[in-house]
């Protein structure tokens, strides 16, 4: 997959990683071939978004026939840089860190959890989900030692940002903030938040909405 453009919108990365989970299931199923309206239609899109999104990346499908799924999801899996497996350490070793070290979502995604950090000392030391929980201070050696490109952060709201000073200053080169607040990195260091909350904002809102539009 070539890259057109260095300005693709969020939203086209977004639902570029719907089309994955969707593709991987048509090739599961033993679906060798699809048309841009059939895609579409499973991922909750127009076929002239699929068609839109895919243009930034080169051309696919054939004319009369559609996109063939294994083709396709290469294509698309290495334009995500997901057709390689990623070191991420996780920091913040509260309820949410323990459950995500212990979902194996990530694993078989290809994103490695290799580390876990806190700087509670009665957390240091533990073991979860198989790795022992280690000194937030060790992480610029551990990034080294084992090949970090990924942290993701899950502490307390007012330690994310010194969360993620340690990161930066560790050398990952994005950040995944679960944390409720907002923190400051260099332009070169990606960051993606997710909170729960917004979306939560976001569904109240539809069903306020859709309420309203059923007002008489």
């Amino acid at each position: 997959m070539q890259l057109k453009s260095d300005h693709i919108p969020r939203a086209t990365i977004q639902r570029l990683a719907v089309y994955v989970q969707v593709l991987e299931s048509l090739l599961q199923a033993g679906q060798d071939v699809i048309s841009s309206e059939g895609l579409a239609q499973a991922c909750g899109v127009n076929s002239s978004q699929i068609r839109k999104d895919l243009a930034y990346f080169g051309e696919f499908g054939v004319r009369g026939v559609g996109y063939r799924v294994a083709d396709l999801l290469a294509s698309i899996k290495k334009s995500l840089g997901i057709d390689r497996t990623w070191n991420v350490a996780l920091v913040g070793v509260g309820n949410l860190g323990r459950a995500l070290l212990r979902h194996g979502i990530f694993r078989r995604r290809g994103f490695i959890l290799v580390g876990a950090f806190d700087c509670d000392p009665f957390k240091i030391g533990e073991e979860i989900a198989g790795l022992e929980v280690v000194c937030s201070r060790r992480l610029k050696e551990k990034v080294a030692e084992l090949g970090i490109e990924i942290g993701i952060i899950t502490t307390p709201p007012e330690r994310a940002q010194r969360a993620a000073n340690y990161l930066v200053e560790a050398g990952v080169k994005g950040i995944v903030n679960f944390a409720p607040a907002r923190i400051e990195v260099p332009d070169t260091v990606a960051v993606e938040y997710v909170d729960f909350v917004h979306h939560l904002f976001s569904v109240a809102f539809s069903i306020t909405l859709g309420e309203a539009k059923a007002q008489p």
